[in-house]
C-alpha cells in the first residue's frame, strides 16, 4: 500500500510505501502499549490503594460470593428436599411391609428403635451441614434398599403362599349339593355294622358336575369295584382328591386340572346307594378329613346338610 503526501510547503510529492512489516509491527506495538498500561495501572490501582478500583474489586468479590452462596443454599435445600422424600418413603415402606407380612403370614423383627423408652419435648430443629445431610441421605438411600429387599422377599412368600393355596383342595367339588355321610365312623349303608367313612358324601341330582377342589395332575380316571368311576388327582407333596360313583368321567390319566374345571358328573356307580359324590382327601395315601380342607375356602360355611 502507498500513500502519496502533496503539500505546499514540498517542492514534490512524496510516496510512502507501507509494506505488510509495518502494519504487524505496528500492531505489535499497539498491543504492547495497551498491556503495559493495563499492568502499569493495576500496580498503581494496589500499591497506592485507589478507592474506585478497591470499590471496583470488592464488588466483584462480594458478588462471586453471593453467587457461591447461593449455590450452596440451593444445593442445601435439594439435599433436604431430597432427606424429607427418602423419610416418607421409609415411612410408606414400613406400613406396606406390616400390612404385606400381614397377609403373607410372615413375622417380621421389630423396627428399629421400636423397643426405646418414652421420648419428647419441644422440636427444635438444628441446620445441618453439606456433610451430614449427605451422610443422612446416604444411610436413608440405604434403609429404602433394605426395605425394598424385604418387600420382595414377602412379595416370594405371598407367591408361595398363593401357590400352595391353589393346590389345597378348599373348593367345594359339588355346588349346591347336601352333605350326607361325614367323614369318621358310621353304620355301613349297605352291612348295617359299624365301620370306618374315609371321606365326604355330597348328595345330588343324577349328572351334576364335579369340579375339582384344586389345582393338579389327573393320576387317574377308571372304574373301581367300590368306588364306581373314581377320577384321582394329584396336587402335589404327597397330597391328593378323589371324587367317586361318578356317572361319567371327562378327564384322562396325565391332564393338567385347574381348581374349579368339571372332572366328571355325580353318579350312583359302584357300591352306592344313590346319586351322590364321595370325596376324599389323603396324605401320602393316609385318609384325612376333607372337612378341614373345605373349612379353609370361603365355601364351606354354605354347605346344606341333612
Amino acid at each position: 500500500m502507498q500513500i502519496i503526501l502533496v503539500s505546499r510547503h514540498l517542492k514534490a510529492a512524496r510516496t510512502i510505501t507501507i509494506m505488510p512489516r509495518h502494519v504487524v509491527a505496528a500492531l505489535v506495538v499497539f498491543v504492547a502499549l495497551v498491556f503495559s498500561t493495563s499492568a502499569l495501572f493495576s500496580w498503581l490501582s494496589v500499591h497506592l490503594r485507589l478507592p474506585i478500583v478497591e470499590d471496583l474489586m470488592m464488588s466483584l468479590q462480594r458478588q462471586e460470593t453471593k453467587k457461591v452462596r447461593d449455590y450452596l443454599d440451593n444445593n442445601l435445600q435439594l439435599m433436604a428436599t431430597r432427606i424429607g422424600e427418602l423419610q416418607a418413603r421409609v415411612l410408606q415402606l414400613d406400613s406396606l411391609g406390616e400390612r404385606v407380612s400381614d397377609i403373607a403370614g410372615v413375622k417380621r423383627e421389630p423396627a428399629q428403635g421400636a423397643d426405646r423408652p418414652g421420648q419428647g419435648g419441644p422440636y427444635l430443629p438444628v441446620a445441618l451441614s453439606a456433610v451430614e445431610l449427605q451422610a443422612e441421605i446416604d444411610r436413608l438411600s440405604f434403609e429404602v434398599e433394605k426395605k425394598s429387599d424385604d418387600l420382595a422377599f414377602l412379595e416370594f412368600k405371598l407367591l408361595e403362599k398363593r401357590v400352595k393355596d391353589r393346590l389345597l383342595p378348599t373348593t367345594l367339588p359339588v355346588k349346591d349339593g347336601v352333605l350326607g355321610s361325614t367323614f369318621g365312623h358310621r353304620s355301613d349303608p349297605f352291612a348295617g355294622t359299624r365301620s370306618m367313612h374315609e371321606g365326604l358324601d355330597f348328595a345330588a341330582e343324577q349328572g351334576t358336575p364335579v369340579l375339582a377342589a384344586a389345582d393338579g395332575v389327573v393320576l387317574g380316571a377308571a372304574y373301581h369295584a367300590e368306588y364306581g368311576n373314581l377320577v384321582e388327582l394329584d396336587h402335589g407333596d404327597g397330597l391328593s382328591s378323589r371324587y367317586a360313583h361318578l356317572s361319567e368321567m371327562a378327564v384322562k390319566p396325565g391332564e393338567l386340572i385347574k381348581r374349579g374345571s368339571q372332572i366328571g358328573r355325580v353318579g350312583s356307580t359302584g357300591r352306592s346307594t344313590g346319586p351322590h359324590l364321595h370325596f376324599e382327601v389323603r396324605m401320602l395315601g393316609i385318609a384325612q378329613n376333607p372337612a378341614h380342607f373345605l373349612k379353609r375356602g370361603d365355601e364351606y360355611a354354605m354347605i346344606r346338610r341333612r
